[in-house]
């Protein structure tokens, strides 16, 4: 049992000299020791020169000279290498070994200098003994002061200096020398026991301070990921808007100093939203991150440009071109992120397909803020929407004069007096095995006093953008009613209605009001979508278009095949008639595809039990070719042209006189 406490002691023992092997402590203790050893050295060196200048007349020079020579000669060049050592960056391991060399190298240079001391002693008088006495003690206090961050090294000099010294001073018999060898001893005791709490104070704050280091690393950890969650899109884990708008502020900055240039492109999924109410949301969302994905590939491998790639909400990507790119750099680069979101989506059961459109504006030429080069870019995507669907636009002088006509059109729509400004012609809608009208389109025409006429593709899509087209939509369809109101019985009005219409939350309502005000029966009525309109909010088009049949009003889809994905909506919806587009008509007679696909379409409208209407029937040949395939309606201007309201009177009475001229024909 003895046995073991010995060995436990000693143990403990052991530990007080041995060097800590925390990095943190040990690079701590090296930092603070290193500023204080020069001091020791200094106490050590002063105090020798001292004595030796006392002791040289009377001791032999080599005691007088030569050892305090070495031994201050040893001092200062260990002063001038750990001065050296301040300002150099080392290793946790390089560290550890300089404290432990630090320790093995106290033990002979104490053990040197008080041998030194004592070989001393013996040739002076009673005042240069004193002195031996006053310089080891102050020396040994003073060493240890200095070593008080280093405590395995402190104790070493402790236990070397001090118990040689208060045995040899004992050993005297001289009262006052015994004094003070009792005096030194306890001051040192006193010296150890303030080293201990100092050392201990030093490690809880090293301690203390590693662990705010972890708490601040940790914080820092979590500020990282929150900023990258806060800039990072949750479904396709890409880059999201507002990262892409530091990212366009950052490189814009950077091209504006460097005097190079610097593009925006947006890119919008043509076909997408089908793909969501076909389908479901959650296809929808793999669609749209298998979409980023491939977008992402093709500008991560472009170069030499370098892109940044985000998206930006919905079916919306942006990219940030750098690198000095042209017009044949952006085109490429557009031609490339097609060709990839063309290719088939298989999920599961599904076969989905998308194509792209894309919109580009170039720094400096499109715009001098990044705000206005964004605003271009959407403005080229706004183009190719509307007219290169697919495509890639890059931002042009004429898309320029053309925000420049849009802005002055919808300056001057705002301030418009609707009832003075707006007028309404009528196109006959003729039923194609008997010719006879069966009822007329409302089609809307603005004069404007400054502009002139202007088109309906031009006004129609700059109210829906500024805010009036449900008021124009309401004046317009009070004026119609009140028209058609003065028509036969059975003659229909159709009217179209956008997607503002149909699909804000109480958009139908006010158009419900009046038709009940206008005294002409719903049944009358035809009102005109388009695919594009049904895809803005499907649920919400639903909604208003059963209100409306509920009404009694016949439902059109109007340019049928020109939308986002003709077939997906046409089961899903309580169709009257499919309005075929014009651009199927010009060539019927000459391009076998456009027959087949009329063919084909009046045959799934005869399977459905919907009417067939065909617009732009311009010639007889047209129209002839229109009857065998078997179409209910045709609409053009081989019948007439849009006319005013009051001119459809004669028209209907010049139409009965020739059908009953016709008649009288046959029947002679």
């Amino acid at each position: 049992m003895l046995a073991i406490k010995l060995k436990a002691y000693f143990a403990a023992a052991v530990a007080l000299f041995r060097v800590p092997t925390d990095s943190d402590l040990t690079r701590a203790q090296f930092d603070a020791f290193s500023k204080q050893i020069p001091l020791l050295y200094f106490i050590l060196i002063s105090n020798t020169i001292a004595v030796a200048y006392t002791y040289v007349n009377v001791a032999p020079d080599w005691l007088t000279m030569i050892v305090p020579g070495v031994l201050t000669l040893l001092a200062a060049l260990r002063t001038f290498w750990w001065l050296r050592q301040r300002h150099l960056v080392r290793s946790d391991a390089d560290i550890l070994r300089n404290l432990r060399a630090t320790n093995w190298m106290t033990l002979p240079i104490g053990a040197g200098f008080t041998a030194w001391s004592f070989a001393l002693y013996p040739y002076g008088d009673p005042f240069a003994k004193s002195q031996i006495a006053f310089y080891m003690a102050v020396t040994v206090i003073g060493c240890i002061f200095s070593l008080m961050h280093l405590r395995s090294a402190a104790l070493i000099v402790t236990i070397v200096v001090d118990l040689p010294y208060v045995l040899f001073f004992w050993a005297t018999g001289e009262p006052t020398l015994k004094a003070i060898a009792v005096n030194n001893l306890l001051v040192s005791g006193a010296m150890v026991t303030v080293l201990f709490i100092y050392y201990r104070d030093f490690a809880d704050l090293v301690g203390s301070r590693k662990s705010l280091l972890a708490q601040q690393a940790a914080t820092q950890t979590l500020s990282d990921e929150n900023f990258r969650l806060a800039n990072l899109d949750a479904l396709t884990e890409l880059p999201n808007r507002r990262r892409f708008f530091a990212e366009l502020s950052s490189a814009f900055a950077d091209a504006e100093r460097r005097h190079v240039r610097v593009a925006v492109g947006i890119i919008d999924l043509d076909g997408f939203k089908p793909i969501n109410d076909n389908y479901g949301h959650s296809i929808g969302d793999r669609v749209l991150i298998e979409a980023g994905r491939r977008i992402r590939e093709v500008c991560e491998g472009f170069g030499p440009q370098r892109v940044e790639f985000a998206r930006l909400g919905g079916d919306e990507f942006g990219l940030v071109v750098c690198g000095d790119p042209e017009d044949a750099d952006l085109l490429r680069l557009g031609e490339r992120i097609g060709e990839q979101v063309k290719l088939p989506y298989q999920l599961d059961t599904a076969h989905t397909g998308l194509s792209c459109s894309i919109g580009f504006a170039l720094y400096p030429r499109s715009a001098t803020t990044a705000e206005a080069l964004y605003e271009c870019a959407d403005y080229s995507l706004y183009h190719a929407k509307r007219h290169l669907r697919g495509r890639t636009v890059i931002f042009s002088s004429e898309l320029e004069a053309e925000i420049r006509s849009r802005s002055v059109i919808e300056t001057l729509l705002r301030t418009a007096d609707f009832d003075a400004e707006m007028e309404l012609v009528f196109q006959p809608i003729v039923d194609a095995m008997s010719e006879h009208t069966a009822g007329f389109e409302a089609l809307a025409r603005w004069q404007s006093p400054r502009l002139g006429w202007v088109s309906p593709a031009d006004f129609i899509p700059a109210a829906e953008r500024i805010g009036l087209i449900r008021a124009l939509t309401q004046a317009l369809l009070v004026r119609a009613l009140a028209t058609a109101k003065t028509w036969p019985d059975h003659t229909r009005l159709s009217f179209n209605l956008s997607a503002h219409d149909i699909c804000s939350p109480d958009g139908i309502l006010p158009l419900i009001a009046i038709i009940e005000k206008s005294g002409v029966p719903p049944r009358r009525l035809d009102f005109e979508i388009t695919e594009t309109a049904v895809t803005f909010d499907f649920v919400r088009a639903q909604q208003s278009i059963a209100a409306l049949k509920a009404m009694g009003c016949g439902i059109s889809l109007d340019d049928f095949g020109t939308g986002y994905s003709s077939l997906s909506h046409v089961h899903r919806l309580p169709l009257d008639k499919l309005k075929i587009d014009r651009s199927f008509v010009a060539d019927i007679n000459d391009n076998p595809v456009s027959h087949k696909i009329i063919k084909s379409l009046t045959g799934l409208c005869d399977d459905m039990e919907i009417a067939c209407v065909v617009e732009g029937v311009e010639t007889r040949a047209q129209f002839d070719t229109l009857r065998r395939l078997g179409c209910d309606f045709v609409q053009g201007y081989y019948f007439s042209k849009p006319m005013p309201g009051a001119a459809v009177e004669d028209y209907l009475a010049k139409e009965r006189e020739r059908l009953d001229q016709s008649a009288a024909k046959v029947v002679a």
